[in-house]
This record gives C-alpha cells, sequence and structure tokens, in this order.
C-alpha cells in the first residue's frame, strides 16, 4: 500500500458534537449601503443569501483575501453571511479599551450567544436555527483595516483604532458562511452549532 495513503499511528480523531447558543440579533446591508449593517426584525435567507444585501449572490469578486487569483475575479460566494458572538465583541472591546462593540459596526449579520470560542468553530459546522434555516459555516472572518475604520468612527476621540482592532481581534472577529438551507431567523430563537469531526491534517 502506498504509505501515502495511510493513517497516522498516533492520529487524534475528536468525534462531533453539538452546541447549543441563541440568537441576540439580526442585521443587514442594503446594495447602495456600505458594509456597516443596521437591526432589523427578522432575516430572510435563500440560497443567495440576504436577498438586496450588498454580499448576496451565488459568487462575488476575489479581492485582497483571495491572493491566489487576480483581483476581481468572480469564484464561489462562501461569505453570504457574517457572524458574530457577544461574548467576543466584548472581549475585543475591553482589549481596544473602548466602551462597546456593536456587531452592525462591523459588518455583523447574526449576532449570537452562549457558544463559546463562536470564531474557533471549525469549518463544516452547521449552523441549525430554531426555524429551520441553516448556515455551513466556510471559516473566520480576519479583521481587517476597513472594520477596524467603522470602529474607530464611532469613537473619534481616540487614534489608532483602526489598526488596534486588526491586532486585537484575531480569532474573535465571527465567521462567514452560506445558506445550507434557507428560511427566516429572528432575534431570540435558538441555535444549534453541529461540529462535524475533526482532526488535524500535520506536515509530514
Amino acid at each position: 500500500m502506498d504509505q501515502l495513503t495511510l493513517l497516522p499511528e498516533n492520529l487524534r480523531v475528536t468525534p462531533k458534537f453539538k452546541v447549543a447558543g441563541k440568537v441576540e440579533g439580526v442585521f443587514r446591508t442594503w446594495e447602495s449601503s456600505d458594509f456597516q449593517t443596521e437591526a432589523v426584525d427578522a432575516l430572510e435567507l435563500t440560497f443567495e443569501g440576504i436577498p438586496g444585501d450588498r454580499h448576496a449572490g451565488f459568487t462575488r469578486k476575489s479581492g485582497g483575501r483571495e491572493p491566489w487569483y487576480p483581483r476581481g475575479t468572480e469564484m464561489c460566494n462562501e461569505r453570504q453571511i457574517s457572524l458574530l458572538s457577544l461574548e467576543e465583541l466584548s472581549i475585543i472591546a475591553e482589549r481596544m479599551e473602548i466602551d462597546e462593540l456593536k456587531p452592525e459596526w462591523i459588518g455583523g449579520n447574526i449576532a449570537v450567544s452562549g457558544v463559546a470560542s463562536f470564531t474557533l468553530l471549525p469549518p463544516r459546522t452547521r449552523l441549525v436555527f430554531e426555524g429551520g434555516t441553516v448556515i455551513r459555516i466556510d471559516g473566520d472572518n480576519a479583521p481587517c483595516r476597513v472594520a477596524g475604520e467603522a470602529v474607530a468612527s464611532n469613537y473619534p476621540e481616540r487614534q489608532g483604532l483602526d489598526l488596534l482592532f486588526a491586532q486585537k481581534a484575531r480569532r474573535l472577529r465571527g465567521v462567514v458562511g452560506y445558506i445550507e438551507k434557507p428560511g427566516v431567523i429572528a432575534a431570540q430563537e435558538a441555535v444549534t452549532a453541529h461540529i462535524p469531526e475533526q482532526w488535524i491534517y500535520e506536515k509530514r
């Protein structure tokens, strides 16, 4: 047998499990607006994301996050939805020494509570909402200066918050994902994170 197909003897596999949480708020943008969002009563989600939202669509244009493509290349839109943890936003605010950090300031669509280390949820995790909607997580949402500038605009008396956000929000800025099963999501409904079986793929 080809040695490359053999499993390492010490491979540690974490079985799949579930974590319960709650939706604390839902937000959206509009096609003509900037990336900051505004609170709404509910989000109606289709396979394209949030209809009329500036991030909706089956595809999107590549940017600085995809250096392997020329900028502007059409690609699959795995970033239809931005999800944030209120607990993690509080940690970022504390690290930045600001009073608060609201989800809508940094383009959040869904704010949740109760899921520990939310940003570290692995790719392929399914977020199953009480109403039946399912979002598949693609991965963490790396903090950027654009989001930092939005935070800084709410504290004009402080200098350098745009760069500070990128430093202090690392691995706390939430996750992005796409709609696996359409439906409606509203605040106060339950959400369950279905974490898949996991292992570390290491260089050999």
